[in-house]
């Protein structure tokens, strides 16, 4: 039986320019804007006062930024973790919204309505984002028992990390919003995940939402 209890803090990346402009980003490899550097060193801020013992990190820039910054606040380095990297989305990566709207309407229809179930040449599933980031997770907490660790990561991909932790059915997707430099708190006991606190945002001092 698992009887010691282990925090875990899922931050999502800061503000990179990709997100300003509407633009699908997947594993395509943005460095962090003024914004987003801004909003980093808040979340290192914040997360010192969680008493974090480390930090994980996907490998792409804007995740290692931001892991990099919460790092310095806290003493410690920055573990790399390929299982929380961003979902791969094939050609949409690059692509603005609107041209995807327009040229690929089915598919779009898809992604609005069920996105857990689109599937498209070079895409990640979910379902694929999903198994290995929770696998990730658990593999994490195994390691740090009874301590407080980071990990930064993507929206699309803490949103079905996110669900599988706490069991939430499909569809789940839009029910999921996790903010850039934002702080969620899971609990891992010997019941599995507890959700904590979800998508704080208050340590940032300019707060923009990005709800889509």
């Amino acid at each position: 039986m698992i009887k010691d209890k282990t925090t875990v803090i899922l931050i999502r990346h800061g503000e990179c320019d990709g997100n300003v402009k509407g633009m699908f980003r997947g594993q395509m490899d943005f460095p962090l804007n003024e914004r987003g550097l801004k909003q980093a060193k808040e979340a290192g801020d914040a997360a010192k006062k969680l008493g974090i013992d480390a930090i994980y990190s996907s490998p792409l820039l804007r995740a290692k930024q931001t892991a990099q910054a919460v790092a310095e606040a806290c003493g410690l380095s920055v573990a790399n973790c390929p299982g929380v990297n961003n979902i791969s989305l094939g050609s949409w990566e690059g692509r603005i919204k609107e041209e995807i709207a327009k040229e690929e309407p089915t598919l779009w229809n898809t992604w609005l309505n069920a996105p857990e179930y689109l599937v498209f040449p070079g895409m990640e599933p979910l379902t694929d984002v999903m198994a290995r980031s929770r696998a990730a997770l658990d593999e994490i907490v195994k390691t740090h028992r009874g301590g407080t660790v980071a990990v930064v990561s993507h929206r699309t991909t803490l949103k079905p990390l996110v669900a599988s932790c706490l069991g939430i059915p499909k569809p789940w997707f839009w029910k999921l919003h996790f903010d850039t430099a934002s702080l969620t708190t899971l609990l891992h006991d010997e019941k599995g995940y507890s959700l904590l606190h979800f998508n704080g945002t208050d340590h940032l001092s300019e707060y923009r939402s990005e709800w889509n």
